[in-house]
């Protein structure tokens, strides 16, 4: 059982422009998925019927195998949380703590075991000190933490992230990665996330759906996805510059591998300029 599937999902906004049409993904258990595209793919409005935000038009969505229904919302929320690309849309309360607090207090929870939470979150995404600060005050890169922070402290078992380095520095983007790295091996979560930024999809995906149009065209690991230069040409997305380099090295009769991270990187060439180990 998937922990979470989509059925031939489809969806068209009023103004009659189809968002979604047919579209089948899986999200199994412990897996990082991205979903790329260009804007306007699709991407958001999948990720809105992955907690029933939006219900499907036609088609399914199942959640531990069970369809998204009135009665069982509140567990899909709890256990599906959605961090949307714009922190504003779902940070509201005076202060950041009284934000946090408030998925668990509305799940039921005494006082004693919603602060517990509060305090776990603030302390995975370093936060503490801004525990009594106004949301409005707060940067984009802080407001992107204590959005995550507020659907963590509801213990959810999938993660879904729409664009989440959107708005972000380098060192930012750098610590997002990190830390959504680290909750996939430290606690087993399933991270969904969108980008149209291919250089972090290597870095942050096990697996990955394109979209584009509202279609999925193509899905795999991240070397078959990436060896599919052309399609990936057609809707406008371009080669993380690392694959890219390996592939022109290759032309020119290099003897390497195409490899998609710097770590990779550095020992292929290391290997192929015979430099020595490091110190």
């Amino acid at each position: 059982m998937h922990l979470i599937e989509t059925i031939n999902l489809s969806y068209a906004y009023r103004d009659n422009v189809r968002a979604l049409e047919n579209v089948n993904f899986v999200a199994p258990r412990n897996l990082r998925i991205a979903v790329i595209g260009p804007n306007g793919a699709g991407k958001s409005t999948l990720f809105r019927h992955l907690n029933g935000v939006i219900r499907p038009q036609s088609g399914q969505v199942l959640v531990r195998g069970e369809p998204i229904s009135k009665r069982n919302l509140k567990e899909v929320r709890k256990f599906v949380g959605v961090v949307f690309q714009n922190p504003d849309d779902q940070i509201f309360a005076p202060t950041v703590e009284q934000d946090i607090a408030f998925g668990p207090t509305n799940l039921g929870l005494d006082e004693a075991t919603v602060m517990h939470r509060v305090d776990e979150a603030l302390g995975l995404l370093d936060i503490e000190y801004l525990r009594h600060r106004a949301p409005h005050h707060l940067s984009g890169g802080e407001k992107k933490r204590v959005a995550i922070a507020g659907v963590l402290a509801m213990e959810p078992g999938v993660l879904v992230m729409d664009e989440p380095t959107a708005g972000l520095d380098p060192r930012g983007r750098d610590d997002l990665v990190r830390f959504v790295n680290s909750l996939w091996s430290r606690y087993g979560i399933t991270v969904i996330f969108s980008t149209h930024e291919l250089d972090l999809v290597s870095r942050m995906a096990d697996y990955v759906y394109v979209m584009s149009q509202g279609r999925i065209l193509a899905q795999g690991t991240v070397p078959e996805i990436f060896e599919q230069e052309e399609m990936l040409q057609r809707i406008r997305l371009d080669l993380p510059v690392i694959p890219k380099l390996c592939r022109s090295l290759r032309r020119r009769g290099a003897g390497i591998p195409v490899v998609y991270t710097l770590v990779e990187a550095e020992e292929v060439l290391a290997s192929a300029l015979a430099l020595p180990p490091k110190p």
